[in-house]
């Protein structure tokens, strides 16, 4: 997909699964179930899906996927797959090298969105893009730092604390645009400070929500996860950018749904729907 000066692309980084209700919070299994199988152990299945962007001599990724590094635990009790689709092997299809990239956006830091933004090595855990600067927000980072009870097992030190560590770490205390045409939006329902992206570029744009609209069915104002810290704030970030969206024509790229990349959205009687998927080409 091409957007003023930049190249963009989807970057699987592999799945994982996650409870059913935690996903769709309020809304009943029997209705949620109609789009998305839920296994045996009620959980459903979530892409791992990055962003990467070229152009205007950089090249930009936007989150990490859940990264190589976790254990076999972990492993078991998401399902977590990365096997055909991790990380480094996306890029390298893309003829990136981890030293290429200039620069690393990270929307939050749940495990699934930083865990590829360190790499063990040996004993040592390291940036996984040592030529980089990782941004991130403020009040993210000091949420990371002292999360608390409800959000606790989301944050896993290893994936961010090393960033610091290295000094490749990048403090954002609000919105902006941090390149031309890439501009940095806030969201506080799900965590605080969730960074989320607009890129743009005369009458065309591409919107990526991070876990505020996770899946296709999220478009829906009640779909809100039970993860999210303060959801009666979500509810309001939707209306406010599903309007713009609605209003402007934004395309919404899904960063969790295992089907659909990117898509538009439509307001009907009913309220906000998902309309139909756009081809990255």
């Amino acid at each position: 997909m091409k957007i003023g000066a930049y190249t963009i692309y989807p970057i699987e980084t592999g799945s994982f699964w996650l409870d059913g209700g935690s996903i769709f919070g309020v809304i009943p299994k029997v209705v949620w179930q109609k789009s998305m199988q839920a296994d045996d152990r009620n959980r459903v299945k979530l892409a791992a899906r990055c962003l990467l962007v070229r152009g205007n001599g950089r090249v930009v990724l936007v989150d990490s996927g859940n990264g190589a590094k976790k254990t076999d635990k972990f492993r078991e009790l998401y399902n977590l797959d990365n096997n055909e689709s991790e990380l480094l092997l996306s890029l390298e299809k893309c003829g990136v090298k981890p030293a290429d990239v200039t620069d690393v956006i990270l929307t939050h830091l749940h495990f699934d969105h930083s865990g590829g933004a360190t790499m063990r090595h040996g004993e040592a855990v390291m940036p996984t893009f040592p030529g980089a600067r990782y941004y991130v927000q403020k009040k993210q980072w000091l949420q990371a730092l002292n999360p608390t009870p409800k959000d606790r097992a989301s944050y896993i030190s290893a994936d961010y604390l090393p960033l610091k560590d290295y000094g490749v770490l990048e403090l954002l205390d609000g919105e902006c645009e941090l390149f031309p045409g890439m501009h940095i939006l806030l969201s506080d329902g799900h965590t605080p400070s969730q960074q989320m992206l607009k890129i743009c570029h005369d009458e065309k744009t591409l919107f990526y929500p991070g876990d505020l609209i996770p899946f296709t069915s999220h478009v829906s104002l009640p779909y809100i996860p039970a993860f999210d810290l303060m959801p009666l704030v979500t509810l309001d970030d939707k209306k406010k950018y599903l309007t713009q969206a609605v209003d402007e024509e934004w395309i919404l790229f899904f960063e969790h749904d295992p089907t659909t990349v990117t898509g538009t959205v439509q307001r009907t009687e009913k309220g906000f729907v998902f309309g139909h998927s756009v081809s990255f080409e």
